[in-house]
C-alpha cells in the first residue's frame, strides 16, 4: 500500500526562520539539514523520496519531523548530552600548567595540545580548556628587543613629545625606507577565493628584481608621500628629502628617522645645514617601533605586496604608487597614546618579569 503523507503545518514565522537557516553560511550543516526536512515536509514531500534526495535515512527524516511537530523550532536544536562533563582534580590541572612551562622532550621547542595530552594522559580538549583558562598559548611567540642607547630617555621624550604635542604650525613627518622589496611572480596563476576555500597560490615564484620605497607619513593627517628608487643609499635619501621640500614648501618640517647610516651621511648633513627649516629627530637605537611609518609599512606589505604577483619591477612600483594614492584619498592618522612615563613603566615591568623567569 502506497504511503500517503499526512498534512504537515509550518507557521509563517517559523518558515521565515527555517529559510534563513538554509541560506545562512555560518549555521551548522546539521541545522540547515533539519530546516530542509521541515520545509520539504510542509511542501508535501514524503519521507522516502526526501531521504533519497537528501542522502539520509528515512528514519532521520521522521525523527526531525516528529521533533518539530512536538516542540517547534526548539526541537530542531541540538540537545545537551546526558551526564556531567569530565572533570580533573586541581592538582592535575596545576601539573598540566607546570608542564606547559617546561620544554617538551625530544628536542621540540614547545608543546602542542596533542603532544601534551599524550604526555599527561588526558584528552587534548582538556589541555585546550586549561590553556584557555590560564591564558597559555605555547604556539604563539612575540619578538622584543631592549634598546641599549645611552640617550634612550632623551630621544624617547623627544619623539613622543612630537606625537603628543607637535610644534605649532610645523609639519611632523615619520620617514623611513622599506628596502629591497622583491618583484615576485608566482609560477602559476593565483586561484581566487571560493565559498569554503581561501585564495591559493603556488609556493614557488620567480624573482624579477627589487625596488626600495621611501615614505614620509604626515603624523597629523595620516597621508603618505612615497617614492620608489632602485637603490637606498644616501643619494636616494637626498633625492627624497628634495621631493619633500618641493611637496611642502615654506613649512617648518620635523623629520623622525631611525639611525640608518644614510640618514647621517655627511652630504645629508650638509644639505640639512642649507635647509634650516628641516629638523632631524632620531629614534633610539633598536627602537624602530617608535616610528609610526613602520606601522604603515606593515599595512602596505599585507594589503598590496605580500600576496601580489609582479613580472617586472615596474609593475611592482605601479602597484605601490596606486596603493599610496588610494590610501591618501581616505587617510586616517595613527594615534599615539603612550606617554614617556607609561613606556618606562612597561619596560620596567617586562624587565622584572624576565629577571623572575631566570
Amino acid at each position: 500500500m502506497a504511503y500517503v503523507a499526512s498534512k504537515f503545518v509550518v507557521s509563517r514565522s517559523d518558515r521565515a526562520t527555517l529559510e534563513s537557516w538554509v541560506r545562512a553560511r555560518t549555521i551548522p550543516k546539521e541545522m540547515a539539514l533539519r530546516a530542509q526536512i521541515v520545509l520539504a515536509s510542509a511542501g508535501g514531500e514524503g519521507p522516502r523520496p526526501m531521504a533519497k534526495r537528501l542522502g539520509i535515512s528515512p528514519n532521520t527524516v521522521c525523527v526531525w519531523r516528529r521533533r518539530y511537530a512536538g516542540e517547534g523550532l526548539d526541537g530542531l536544536r541540538s540537545q545537551p548530552k546526558a551526564g556531567r562533563p569530565r572533570r580533573i582534580s586541581e592538582a592535575r590541572e596545576r601539573a598540566i600548567v607546570a608542564a606547559t612551562h617546561k620544554p617538551p622532550p625530544g628536542g621540540a621547542t614547545h608543546w602542542s595540545a596533542v603532544r601534551l595530552a599524550k604526555h599527561m594522559k588526558v584528552s587534548h580538549s582538556t589541555v585546550h580548556r586549561i590553556w584557555k583558562k590560564h591564558g597559555l598559548a605555547p604556539h604563539r611567540v612575540e619578538t622584543f628587543k631592549f634598546s641599549t642607547d645611552p640617550d634612550f630617555e632623551t630621544k624617547m621624550a623627544d619623539i613622543v613629545g612630537l606625537y603628543l604635542d607637535p610644534p605649532e604650525r610645523a609639519l611632523v613627518l615619520c620617514v623611513d625606507e622599506k628596502s629591497q622589496i622583491q618583484a615576485l611572480n608566482r609560477t602559476q596563476p593565483i586561484l581566487p577565493m571560493r565559498p569554503g576555500l581561501p585564495a591559493r597560490m603556488t609556493h614557488d615564484y620567480e624573482r624579477n628584481g627589487t625596488t626600495s620605497l621611501f615614505a614620509a607619513l604626515d603624523v597629523a593627517s595620516g597621508k603618505v608621500h612615497g617614492r620608489c628608487f632602485s637603490r637606498h643609499t644616501h643619494e636616494e635619501f637626498l633625492a627624497f628629502l628634495q621631493s619633500i621640500a618641493k611637496r611642502y614648501p615654506r613649512r617648518e618640517i620635523h623629520l623622525i628617522c631611525d639611525n640608518y647610516g644614510t640618514h647621517k651621511h655627511p652630504n645629508v648633513k650638509d644639505w640639512l645645514a642649507q635647509h634650516p627649516r628641516f629638523h632631524m629627530h632620531f629614534t633610539p637605537t633598536s627602537a624602530s617601533w617608535m616610528n609610526l611609518v613602520e606601522r604603515w609599512f606593515a599595512i602596505i606589505t599585507s594589503q598590496a605586496i605580500r600576496r601580489g604577483s609582479f613580472d617586472t619591477v615596474r609593475r611592482l612600483e605601479r602597484a605601490i604608487n596606486k596603493f599610496v594614492a588610494s590610501w591618501n584619498e581616505d587617510a586616517t592618522p595613527f594615534r599615539w597614546t603612550k606617554t614617556p612615563k607609561e613606556i618606562r613603566r612597561k619596560i620596567r615591568r617586562v624587565t622584572e618579569s624576565l629577571e623572575m623567569g631566570h
